[in-house]
């Protein structure tokens, strides 16, 4: 399963760090991408791609999803992130090779059913990446972590309070089993804020993005 998606930068020409922004069920890559522009402030060196999920999206006629949400079953859940993981994973490899950059110089973003798939393929790569940024998503089947997790990259999870599709006690939750499964996190819970992403964000997960790639990656 080949993803592919627009890409952006890098701002200085020269490619040393890559982001992916992995988008909501029902958007495509277009839906992220302009975000690159911004955070390439922080991270000149980064290229950015936000490729479109593996899947078309199955409650609607346009859009793409990385795993079905119609069944929200744990273990549906769970057999649909994998797949998305297995895609994502193929797609990282591909384009840091593409790149020519050596195998811990990504950063993760993910919104909604994206920062699902981030936070449970980050941590779970070999390599794990040198940031992972969750935007109004949730940890899935979190009872494997423990078990399966393979690095402890840290984590950002940023969710609006008044976000009426992911409930915000999605991301504390995730916040604390992070937390208890040694994972360096920050969560950022922003009142009103509906699904979305606002300015706090977009500042939080610049310097996240800045502080990840200024240190070696975690093992």
């Amino acid at each position: 399963m080949t993803l592919d998606g627009p890409r952006w930068g890098p701002a200085s020409g020269t490619a040393k760090q890559l982001v992916v922004l992995c988008h909501g069920v029902g958007a495509d890559g277009n839906d992220l991408i302009d975000l690159a522009p911004y955070w390439a402030r922080a991270v000149p060196e980064a290229a950015f791609v936000a490729p479109h999920a593996p899947e078309p999206f199955a409650m609607a006629p346009h859009g793409r999803q990385w795993f079905p949400i119609g069944n929200l079953d744990p273990l549906t859940l769970g057999a649909g992130v994998r797949r998305a993981q297995t895609a994502l994973d193929g797609f990282l490899d591909a384009e840091l090779a593409r790149l020519g950059l050596p195998p811990d110089a990504y950063a993760l973003m993910g919104f909604s059913q994206g920062a699902m798939t981030v936070l449970f393929t980050g941590l779970r790569r070999a390599v794990p990446p040198r940031a992972i940024l969750a935007f109004s998503g949730a940890l899935i089947d979190p009872e494997s972590l423990p078990r399966e997790i393979a690095g402890r990259p840290p984590v950002l999870l940023v969710h609006g309070e008044a976000d009426p599709i992911v409930p915000v006690s999605r991301s504390r939750d995730a916040e604390a089993v992070l937390r208890a499964n040694g994972v360096p996190v920050q969560g950022l819970y922003v009142p009103n804020l509906a699904h979305g992403i606002d300015d706090a964000g977009l500042s939080a997960g610049a310097l996240a993005l800045q502080r990840g790639f200024a240190t070696p990656v975690e093992v």
